[in-house]
């Protein structure tokens, strides 16, 4: 059964659109905000796509991850939307399983593949309730997640860190991006929890979870430090990795015996971190 959660109406308002007769140009003008917050009533598919390709060098780059043998790997990337970073992983992986909480949008990231990526290496996967992963144990080689489980709940976002590192195999690699606490939350949390209630308004919350001023304050719904995730999974992994941004000072103090390596890094947003790690 698929679980209503407020948090989620914004990606079913867009993935309402996204499912019309609209080109997929105007897709992107209508949706496109929702992953990459670029805005205009000009923007093209291409032009989406190539954030996203700019995108994935960057992190390939930033998180250290040019030991990854994406040529011969199977990558799942949890919150593809309609394939903003997907067509360059399918370019550069030899198979990539797309996971979306919205149908409507791996619909629409199989189209978005077709035309600049390959078609041909890509699987998609519905993920209905928001929090499990309908694959099998040690299914893919690496996973990779971005400005995605700061959307869910905490305790969704935790568990789709647990199942990220159940069908990730043995020595695989998780790359995962997260949300933790700034100054501005104080304001913005408690904003946030007010207009996500609206959302579930008659009437008004529906033309609410449109509107993108609306929707950026209600639409992240957790803030996780890395302690708090860490001692939910420390004990499956290795090689334990966390970066975040040089512009703030990020202390990680688990009760975790593994050795956690914590890298200031320039061009990561003061509000996000990353986890990357081995599987054990």
């Amino acid at each position: 059964m698929q679980t209503k959660r407020a948090h989620h109406l914004p990606w079913r308002r867009a993935g309402h659109l996204a499912d019309n007769n609209l080109s997929a140009d105007d897709v992107v003008r209508e949706t496109g905000w929702v992953f990459n917050n670029e805005t205009g009533d000009d923007l093209t598919l291409k032009e989406f796509v190539d954030t996203g390709d700019k995108e994935v060098q960057r992190y390939v780059r930033l998180l250290e991850l040019q030991n990854i043998q994406f040529e011969s790997s199977t990558l799942l990337e949890i919150g593809s939307g309609i394939g903003r970073m997907t067509s360059a992983f399918t370019n550069r992986c030899q198979k990539v399983i797309a996971a979306d909480v919205d149908s409507a949008f791996l619909e629409r990231c199989r189209q978005t593949v077709a035309q600049f990526g390959r078609i041909d290496r890509l699987n998609t996967l519905h993920v209905v309730n928001g929090r499990t992963l309908v694959l099998g144990d040690n299914t893919v080689d690496a996973t990779f997640s971005y400005i995605t489980l700061q959307h869910c709940q905490p305790q969704d976002a935790i568990e789709l860190v647990n199942e990220a590192i159940r069908v990730t195999r043995s020595g695989g690699t998780i790359v995962l991006n997260f949300r933790t606490w700034v100054l501005s939350d104080v304001v913005l949390v408690p904003l946030g929890v007010a207009m996500r209630a609206l959302w579930k308004v008659s009437i008004i919350g529906p033309r609410l979870a449109r509107w993108r001023w609306s929707t950026r304050i209600g639409w992240q719904a957790n803030r996780l430090n890395p302690n708090t995730v860490l001692a939910k999974v420390a004990p499956a992994l290795c090689e334990i990795k966390v970066f975040h941004s040089v512009k703030r000072k990020l202390k990680v103090s688990t009760n975790s015996q593994k050795p956690i390596k914590t890298i200031p890094t320039n061009r990561i947003n003061p509000s996000h971190w990353w986890l990357v790690a081995q599987v054990s």
